[in-house]
């Protein structure tokens, strides 16, 4: 667990990389993503294992949470080299307008335990082409893929010499989390969790003028017509109620048979 020290030498870290990797052509760091999606590919059995293991879904959904992290891998890499700004009519002679996008700099990144791997996968696989640099705190309860997560990104992060692109902290309580949302270095804040705590992140960090992307709770309906597949209606009802135990934002809370 980590301490309010700790927390602050992961900053300075992030920092002191901060200008090398916005230098660093979005197309490299595109290939860099991808080689982390190539290890996650050769540890995806055992990740699957360990996900299942101390989070508690079963297998093939423990291994397919690894293979959503090799797919989001392979989509930043080809996004590396696609994404483009504008040139823009000017009014005055001899002038042209150009847009360029620009990193963020440094983010935050909180998950939940029903998804301690997928999730930092899709946000530091987008964040690292766009040239961000990101600390990541997992849930407490699946620590042990937070740092198995982190030491495949890590181990190609290295290589390269950016070890301090991705960068995590576990903590005990509300400290460190609490630390991710006020630290106005900190420009934007990904949560993952519950609707009431989201709130208290949302006010938090916009209190600041950050920026968050937040994925909540759900109160979902599967609308079934008449005329459609009923056997194939129940088997999707049925996943989309008890996948993952039920224990995710997108799980089926209400059926509705409409009938005309």
């Amino acid at each position: 667990m980590a301490s309010e020290e700790e927390y602050e030498s992961c900053l300075k870290n992030m920092e002191e990389t901060k200008d090398k990797w916005f230098a660093t052509p979005m197309p490299t760091r595109g290939l860099i993503v991808q080689e982390i999606g190539e290890l996650f590919k050769k540890y995806k059995s055992q990740l699957g294992k360990l996900v299942t293991l101390e989070m508690g879904k079963i297998a093939s959904e423990g291994e397919g949470e690894i293979q959503e992290i090799i797919d989001i891998c392979d989509y930043a890499n080809g996004l590396s080299r696609t994404i483009a700004g504008k040139m823009l009519p000017s009014e005055r002679d001899d002038h042209v307008i150009m847009e360029n996008w620009n990193p963020l700099g440094l983010i935050g990144v909180i998950t939940a335990f029903n998804f301690p791997a997928a999730v930092l996968g899709w946000n530091s696989a987008i964040s690292m082409v766009c040239g961000d640099l990101t600390i990541w705190k997992g849930a407490t309860s699946t620590s042990l893929v937070s740092i198995a997560v982190t030491k495949i990104f890590t181990s190609v992060l290295v290589k390269w010499g950016f070890p301090a692109v991705l960068t995590m902290v576990c903590g005990e309580g509300r400290t460190i989390g609490n630390r991710l949302l006020k630290d106005e270095r900190l420009k934007l804040i990904s949560f993952t969790g519950s609707t009431s705590v989201g709130k208290n992140v949302s006010s938090t960090v916009h209190g600041r003028f950050g920026r968050t992307i937040l994925e909540l709770g759900g109160n979902n309906a599967l609308v079934v017509m008449d005329d459609a597949d009923q056997k194939m209606a129940l088997s999707m009802a049925l996943f989309a109620a008890v996948g993952t135990c039920g224990q995710r934002c997108t799980s089926l809370r209400r059926l509705v048979k409409i009938y005309y």
